[in-house]
């Protein structure tokens, strides 16, 4: 009944406050924008303005169409973006690393489940190098974790700097430094203990856990201090200024999968991934150029 058209004209002389500014904004002639706002107002069979040679008021039927017609259009937004949707349709499982999924991952997840719907998402989310192991025996199609500088496997999305962490910068630690990580096999657990050792720092584990919510729990409640990369730590956390404590070095964010040529489904979450690969590394230290 209401042409789309006529429905933005109408919405935008009532954002801009009149039909010379809307023709402006729509890139229309100002004769253009009035003669939308007659026809809409023939087929409503209201006024919809109130017009006199200095003002340009709603009507109350007027105020009325402002609903109707943002819903009217949201409801063809909404239609074109269904049927011009993905027809792809399979399973794809993926990996992701317990930081990326805390951070980077959902706001990907949502926009591909949008896009294709007819795909399903088996998510698993863990430690990178159990994900890594599972998708060699074939239970995953890609991960989205961690490795360690100089490491091959996997695309690099980009690289990030570790860093010791806890509740305040302030605080300076004294053997044995008290170490909140995930169990083995950790990257970040690898490097700090490594790292400690050729300190010759000696270090006392307060707190396993397997989640980054109990981490972060734990060195919130001051049990210990942890070491994650810089760009996605968690609230709470700041990175730790004890000059005694040893540099940590980087870490890469990767993308590995199954195979060489990955199923359609697959190989789209992956394109999706990857280029949003510059979006996520914007709190990241440095991005992959």
């Amino acid at each position: 009944m209401f042409d789309p058209e006529l429905l933005r004209t109408f919405l935008a002389v009532e954002q801009t406050g009149g039909f010379t500014a809307a023709g402006r904004e729509l890139g229309l002639r100002q004769s253009t924008v009035s003669g939308h706002i007659a026809r809409l107002e023939q087929a409503a069979g209201r006024e919809l303005f109130r017009r006199d040679t200095r003002n340009l008021a709603l009507t109350a039927d007027g105020a009325a169409m402002i609903g109707f017609a943002r819903a009217i259009l949201d409801a063809q937004a909404q239609a074109a973006a269904y049927f011009s949707e993905s027809t792809l349709t399979g399973l794809v499982r993926l990996g992701a690393s317990d930081d990326v999924m805390a951070r980077a991952l959902p706001d990907i997840l949502v926009e591909f489940q949008r896009t294709h719907p007819g795909v399903d998402l088996e998510l698993t989310v863990g430690l990178s190098e159990s994900l890594k192991s599972r998708m060699a025996a074939g239970e995953l199609d890609l991960v989205f974790g961690k490795r360690l500088p100089g490491e091959k496997h996997g695309t690099l999305l980009w690289r990030d700097r570790l860093v010791w962490a806890g509740p305040s910068a302030a605080r300076e630690f004294d053997d044995p430094v008290p170490f909140v990580t995930y169990p083995e096999p950790s990257l970040t657990r690898q490097r700090a203990l490594r790292a400690l050792k050729h300190a010759g720092r000696a270090c006392r584990v307060t707190c396993v856990s397997d989640s980054l919510l109990g981490l972060r729990a734990a060195a919130l409640a001051g049990l210990g201090i942890i070491v994650h990369a810089a760009g996605v730590l968690p609230d709470g956390l700041v990175p730790l200024t004890d000059p005694r404590l040893p540099e940590l070095g980087e870490l890469d964010f990767v993308l590995m999968q199954r195979r060489t040529r990955l199923p359609d489904p697959a190989q789209a979450l992956a394109d999706a991934i990857a280029a949003d690969a510059r979006r996520l590394s914007l709190q990241t230290t440095r991005a992959v150029p």
